[in-house]
């Protein structure tokens, strides 16, 4: 069952009011350097390529030289260059040209990964997440860290994630109460969270053996799942490719039916919006939910999802219809759509928590405007942006009185350089939010029903 549908009136005042609470870019000057950076790039396929490519090798160079030879070596291959990069190429032609270039372009990368990473360790974290609560702001943090190869970094990664929920749960009870968003209808809400990756709990987890992958790693979470109960922290399963979600969503909610956790931890999953089965998911968890004995509400995190370009190229490798839409307002109305779905299923009684995660205006407004015309109060959704791209948005959300919280990515730049390349890609996406609302697109167009739709 849908909740009522909130009218395109109401869905406009509410974005017109957080678009006015959300601060100017020379209100946000590190950010302000940053998107200049990434403007540039969104100009120019070419050098958008050239500086990812770049981006991803920074961990691998080992000099100041080395830097530089890398740099200019994939902006040589650039044919349209802007001025700026011209000279920086001209700088290259000499050893102190070349020192220079290389010190600059190790400060840049340095400065942009700390605009998305707000730590090497949970301990060095949690100033910022202290600072976060502080302002209204809850937080979720990921350790960072692609899929392992081997068992012993298996068990690295997980007990880093027992180490964190330590952590963070020691920190957090220092905090100051904050009622706004520390409970919703459904009870206490806890202030330390987890965000997990299967992958990295198993080197197993392949799309021709979900199984495998899945019994691997099955030990790996259930004794994280303990360690979040013991803490009192949420714990959440992120999803990744599409290859992998199936395995994920079996193992995440066949431990959680186990006895021993029907009284928690507090856990969660993702459904990824820009899937063309995911309304299908979506089904599976509100069944799973209902007919599960479980004292504790699942939260469910919607997002977009971050993987596009890998499941486009994968799927047209093999001769395969792309398992994503492929066109944005198609996954953005199927976004309003799912969540209509998870709003209502919370409203008939399933114990759902529902944290709607985007970055784009009407997205985030329509998900206001359905919870409040659904009769809940503002406490009951939950909003959710990512650190380095949301920061305005969090702001306004919280200075609302909207229950907003940060992913925080956690770790060192080797570790974290793929995720901060999923972060640039959609950071200067030609149609995405962001990009458009910079670009200076009228708001009533951004608030506008996705392709048209009512």
């Amino acid at each position: 069952m849908l909740p009522p549908s909130a009218s395109d009136a109401e869905i406009l005042a509410i974005g017109r009011e957080l678009s006015d609470a959300i601060p100017s870019p020379a209100r946000r000057p590190r950010a302000a350097l940053d998107d200049k950076a990434m403007d540039l790039a969104s100009q120019d396929a070419q050098l958008k390529a050239a500086l990812f490519r770049f981006v991803d090798v920074v961990p691998a160079c080992r000099s100041v030289d080395d830097l530089a030879a890398h740099l200019s070596g994939f902006l040589s291959e650039v044919d349209a260059k802007p001025v700026a990069l011209e000279q920086a190429l001209r700088l290259g032609g000499s050893r102190a040209g070349r020192a220079a270039l290389g010190t600059a372009a190790a400060a840049g990368v340095k400065h942009m990964a700390h605009r998305f990473i707000v730590g090497e360790s949970p301990q060095a974290a949690a100033g910022v997440l202290a600072d976060l609560w502080k302002h209204g702001v809850t937080s979720s943090v990921d350790l960072l860290g692609e899929a392992t190869v081997t068992s012993a970094e298996a068990d690295a990664y997980a007990r880093r994630c027992s180490e964190a929920l330590t952590t963070l749960s020691r920190a957090a009870a220092n905090w100051p109460a904050q009622p706004a968003i520390e409970r919703d209808s459904a009870g206490e809400l806890p202030r330390a969270n987890l965000s997990v990756k299967v992958s990295a709990l198993t080197p197993l987890l392949r799309a021709d053996a979900p199984e495998l992958g899945s019994r691997d790693a099955a030990p790996r979470l259930r004794a994280l799942l303990r360690r979040a109960a013991d803490a009192g922290a949420h714990l959440h399963v992120d999803m990744e490719s599409y290859d992998s979600r199936e395995a994920t969503t079996d193992l995440v909610l066949g431990l959680l039916a186990e006895p021993e956790f029907a009284d928690g931890p507090s856990a969660g999953v993702v459904l990824q919006a820009y899937l063309r089965d995911s309304p299908e998911l979506a089904d599976r968890l509100v069944r799973w939910v209902r007919d599960t004995p479980r004292s504790t509400p699942l939260t469910v995190r919607l997002v977009k999802g971050a993987y596009w370009d890998h499941e486009v190229v994968d799927a047209r490798q093999h001769g395969w219809t792309p398992p994503v839409f492929e066109v944005k307002a198609d996954s953005d109305a199927n976004f309003e759509h799912l969540t209509r779905v998870l709003l209502g299923a919370r409203t008939t009684g399933a114990g759902v928590r529902v944290a709607v995660a985007s970055h784009n205006l009407r997205s985030v407004a329509h998900a206001v405007a359905c919870n409040r015309a659904s009769g809940h109060p503002d406490e009951d959704l939950e909003l959710q942006v990512l650190r380095g791209l949301g920061d305005g948005l969090q702001t306004a959300l919280a200075s609302s009185g909207l229950r907003v919280r940060t992913y925080c990515p956690v770790g060192d730049l080797v570790a974290g350089m793929a995720y901060l390349v999923r972060r640039l890609l959609e950071n200067t996406s030609n149609d995405s939010f962001l990009h458009e609302q910079g670009a200076g697109v009228p708001l009533e167009r951004l608030l506008a029903a996705p392709g048209g739709a009512t």
